[in-house]
């Protein structure tokens, strides 16, 4: 299988007044071209510190991080990002916040070409006649959505997606899991999905790695085995029920509040 993320060894360790802080300790993750990936752990796992060192601002201690066999030494505009915060310029509109990131990233758009690309993205997340609003006229979800937009606008490779719906509403947050599945349907990415919330992992993600404690390493890796839009129906099968009961047995173990089990289901890899 061709991997566009490979991931593999990695140790990362922050520099403090009191000597060296481990975080990653032989983290090993694959996600194909097209894939989508959801990592959760316990917090301060060092969930945060992987998506910077996708991203290339930051490189590992040791191990190596890849992106179609190349090695991430640097930022890569192939990579785009969303954030809990969805960090909107006030001074700006929506459709000029969500163009940004092509007034950086180097292209040939026109500004035509550039407004054009950013109004069919806004349509496309339900924010079509909001184009010149300002930011604090918005809803946490509409700024979430703009927020989503300016990180795709620029066709990224890999979307990378640092927890951006853990602040909203069940609903809101809801209505943005199936709307990020009809995204990835029109604007085809590999994506890296942190997260706390384990129904968003088996909802939104083809496979969910489970961190240890930190320091962090690759514990557990759940094949949800599932591709394509999804109903949130599907959230309460039994099958969805089972993964579930998986993943917090898991997350016990990487807190250290359970046992690892003897075997592990047939649909998992450990």
């Amino acid at each position: 299988m061709n991997h566009l993320i490979d991931i593999s060894g990695v140790r990362h360790a922050y520099k403090t007044e009191s000597g060296p802080l481990p975080v990653l300790d032989g983290l090993d993750i694959s996600v194909p071209e097209g894939g989508f990936c959801a990592v959760v752990g316990p917090s301060g796992c060092g969930k945060s510190t992987l998506t910077k060192l996708i991203a290339g601002l930051m490189r590992p201690d040791a191990g190596s991080v890849k992106l179609h066999r190349t090695e991430v030494t640097s930022p890569r505009s192939t990579v785009g990002m969303a954030f809990q915060n969805p960090v909107l310029l006030e001074w700006r509109t929506i459709l000029d916040n969500v163009i940004l990131p092509l007034e950086i990233v180097p292209n040939k758009l026109t500004r035509a070409q550039r407004e054009e690309r950013a109004r069919s993205l806004l349509s496309m997340v339900g924010l079509e006649g909001f184009e010149e609003k300002r930011p604090s006229e918005l809803s946490g979800g509409m700024r979430q959505r703009a927020s989503l937009c300016r990180a795709l606008v620029h066709k990224p490779e890999v979307l990378i997606l640092d927890e951006p719906f853990g602040a909203l509403d069940a609903f809101t947050r809801e209505d943005l899991w199936q709307i990020m599945h009809q995204v990835k349907e029109r604007e085809p990415f590999t994506g890296v999905l942190i997260t706390h919330d384990l129904r968003e992992s088996i909802f939104l993600a083809d496979q969910v790695v489970v961190l240890s404690g930190r320091p962090a390493r690759t514990q557990y890796v759940l094949d949800v085995g599932t591709s394509g839009p999804r109903d949130l129906d599907h959230l309460y099968t039994a099958e969805a029920s089972e993964m579930l009961a998986i993943l917090r047995h898991q997350i016990e173990i990487a807190q250290g509040r359970a046992e690892p089990q003897a075997s592990a289901p047939a649909r998992a890899v450990q």
